[in-house]
């Protein structure tokens, strides 16, 4: 129970004071805090770019590897944390496509196993990849929509207010006419 309190308190931290604790006590639950907000937007990062969830997933473990042990020398207020994140994978990009391989140097340094993965695990890229891609997508939808269909759908899907409320808050910013109904699935159920 106490563990689950300490993560949840880690969740609401911000990024630099996370780096900042790693070479405190709470240290591997900071970074851990940090590793688990962004290890998603790094594979996809690295998916665009190599196309290959096995190299995305070695880059992806060796930018972690690297930032854990160079997170003393990161500086907040200098840049946010991200995008130090980022700079350390766009070196280890580079890098990789110089010497055609994933360079391992910070893995072998903090006595990591290598990367193996699961069948499961590569599903789990892919499936991020393609989450990513219908956002996309439904991103562009949206963009097509006059104003006010498009802020119905974003009221109603997005943010899961009811129709009462949409239309009730469309009337009050003026837009005279509740927004379309749209059908719902729910809707057919009952």
């Amino acid at each position: 129970m106490g563990e689950v309190s300490v993560v949840e308190r880690f969740s609401r931290v911000a990024d630099e004071q996370l780096l900042a604790c790693v070479g405190a006590s709470d240290g591997p639950r900071a970074f851990g805090a940090f590793y688990r907000r962004h290890e998603d937007a790094m594979l996809l990062f690295f998916m665009r770019r190599t196309q290959n969830p096995e190299t995305a997933a070695d880059l992806t473990a060796e930018v972690f590897a690297a930032a854990l042990e160079s997170a003393h020398r990161f500086t907040a207020g200098k840049s946010p944390a991200v995008a130090w994140l980022y700079g350390i994978a766009n070196h280890k990009l580079a890098s990789s496509r110089r010497r055609g391989r994933v360079e391992d140097r910070a893995r072998s340094r903090l006595r990591m196993e290598p990367l193996v993965l699961t069948d499961e695990a590569l599903e789990r890229v892919e499936a991020l990849v393609d989450a990513e891609l219908i956002t996309q997508v439904l991103q562009r939808l949206l963009a097509e929509l006059p104003a006010d269909q498009h802020e119905a759908v974003r009221s109603r899907v997005v943010e899961e207010r009811p129709y009462a409320e949409n239309s009730a808050r469309s009337h009050m910013l003026g837009g005279g006419h509740p927004p379309t109904r749209l059908p719902w699935p729910s809707d057919a159920a009952g």
